[in-house]
């Protein structure tokens, strides 16, 4: 399945990602988009289509053709407390791919002190399951990142 960026920014592997969780793989495989800081607030879409597991304004889990995908905005930002992000879909919401989901604006979030690298992660794949052949693209809404194993 392919799995396409939900917001634009660079491509960075999760071992880069300033959260041992993330960096070790402990969610499962993806990659990490640090966001564009040069557009003011961007909406997050979903990576695939499914339905819309969970949703928190700094998280989303969008589960579909026998896979969740995992969005994470930001690292430590569920200390904000939905501070600052714009949800616009509904948890249990069935979603296409490129259904916007929230909006937040990377610089604002940035200047909480919070890093705002985003890991997209397919949940409970094993580690280095992911071959991503994006890193270090710039990738804009709905470009492939990867597909699943």
């Amino acid at each position: 399945m392919n799995v396409t960026a939900p917001l634009a920014g660079r491509v960075i592997p999760l071992s880069q990602v300033p959260d041992q969780v993330f960096a070790d793989q402990l969610v499962g495989s993806g990659v990490a988009v640090d966001p564009d800081r040069t557009r003011g607030p961007l909406t997050v879409t979903a990576p695939i289509s499914g339905k819309l597991l969970k949703l928190h304004p700094h998280a989303f889990v969008v589960f579909g053709g026998g896979v969740g995908v995992l969005v994470h905005l930001g690292i430590d930002t569920v200390k904000l407390k939905g501070e600052g992000f714009t949800l616009h879909a509904t948890e249990g919401d069935t979603v296409e791919t490129g259904t916007p989901i929230v909006t937040f604006d990377p610089t604002e979030i940035a200047a909480t002190g919070n890093p705002i690298i985003c890991p997209i992660v397919v949940m409970d794949s094993p580690k280095n399951s992911i071959s991503p052949d994006t890193i270090d693209t710039v990738v804009e809404p709905g470009a492939r990142l990867f597909d699943t194993p």
